[in-house]
């Protein structure tokens, strides 16, 4: 996927200049051109706050056209969309974190997501924060999530649920892949 080329896109369609959305997301219109023309790679957080300036979710962001048949209830493992595709270069380490979502969360009031993160991998140096809650359960691996002045590390079985308004972080200070299932209502991510 071209990420630059979509969040310009994007960008003029709400008529918007890239010092517009500098502003808006506390970043340089030098920072925005760079991504726009994908010579830097910004990271998830860094994503999600350009895309709240405009505003629009990482799952409208990433969304692909679907058909318009029949009402789907079921999905195979690759028809999962892809948030934070590998190959759109989502910052060094955060360019093999993969947040794969079940379906498409704008005809939802949920939104349910596959989380991976290799060894050493996160959602950015800073912190997350949009409306809704949050809850999720770790499959695999270690994870240590930040929520507000609150840090831990979560291991297999045991989960987290919280206001996803208070700044939040995850990251993977383990040695082995972790696996996080995970829901968001409304779909604001």
């Amino acid at each position: 996927m071209d990420v630059g080329g979509r969040l310009r896109s994007v960008r003029e369609s709400r008529k918007l200049s890239q010092r517009d959305l500098a502003t808006r997301a506390g970043l340089t219109s030098g920072a925005i051109s760079l991504i726009e023309q994908n010579k830097s790679s910004p990271s998830v957080s860094s994503l999600k706050a350009l895309l709240d300036a405009i505003p629009m979710t990482m799952s409208e962001f990433f969304a692909e056209v679907e058909n318009s048949g029949p009402r789907k209830y079921f999905f195979a493992k690759n028809e999962f969309v892809e948030l934070s595709p590998q190959d759109i270069g989502l910052g060094a380490a955060a360019a093999r974190l993969s947040l794969r979502q079940l379906g498409n969360a704008s005809e939802h009031s949920l939104q349910m997501l596959h989380e991976r993160y290799p060894p050493g991998t996160d959602t950015g140096p800073e912190m997350l924060r949009h409306d809704g809650e949050e809850a999720g359960v770790v499959v695999s691996g270690y994870i240590e999530i930040t929520v507000d002045d609150q840090v831990r590390v979560l291991g297999p079985g045991e989960g987290y649920l919280f206001d996803s308004r208070l700044p939040h972080r995850f990251r993977n200070i383990g040695d082995q892949e972790c696996v996080v299932i995970s829901a968001c209502t409304p779909p604001t991510f």
